[in-house]
């Protein structure tokens, strides 16, 4: 049972870091990427108005501010190092899950904590609703697979006691 736990935690913890690597990556092209989705949504029919008009909006602020200060898109390289960052810190949980588990519920922490920050940062940085929602999505999201890779570290450290208990108990001499 315990080193199929092991796998089944091993395995969603490489999905996330898989997804933190693949943000982190992400950020780097920001502008190229903006491009791209901008033509792709203007070339979708039954694309809603608000989405075409907001993504068209990001690729001009983008491409305006990467014009005559390119030095801030330096901030969008710092959010993409700090995915990669943090998805180094799974590792430990990776290596050895029960000792580790500590991370995994700081991870959670961390996503609890997109909410309010997209709450009230969005409104600020004039971020339309609906796309604070989408934001707010990613904490909701990321929360799911470390809740399960919790639970499965909890069962794996209660598997691993009871083995403990077994080597460590007094074994019975017939007299």
């Amino acid at each position: 049972m315990g080193a199929r736990l092991e796998r089944r935690i091993r395995v969603w913890l490489v999905v996330f870091i898989v997804g933190l690597v693949l943000s982190g990556v992400t950020a780097f092209p920001l502008q190229t990427e903006v491009r791209i989705l901008d033509d792709a949504v203007r070339g979708i029919s039954f694309a809603p108005d608000g989405l075409v008009e907001w993504i068209a909006r990001v690729r001009t602020g983008l491409e305006e501010t990467d014009a005559q200060y390119p030095f801030i898109a330096y901030g969008t390289d710092w959010l993409a190092f700090a995915h990669l960052v943090i998805a180094v810190a799974f590792i430990g949980p990776y290596r050895d899950p029960v000792r580790n588990i500590w991370v995994i519920e700081w991870g959670m922490i961390a996503c609890a904590m997109i909410v309010p920050l997209a709450v009230f940062a969005g409104p600020v940085r004039d971020i339309p609703f609906w796309w604070t929602l989408l934001d707010i999505s990613f904490g909701v999201f990321g929360v799911i697979p470390l809740y399960i890779v919790r639970r499965q570290i909890k069962q794996l450290e209660a598997a691993q006691k009871v083995v403990q208990e077994k080597d460590t108990a007094p074994v019975n001499s017939p007299e």
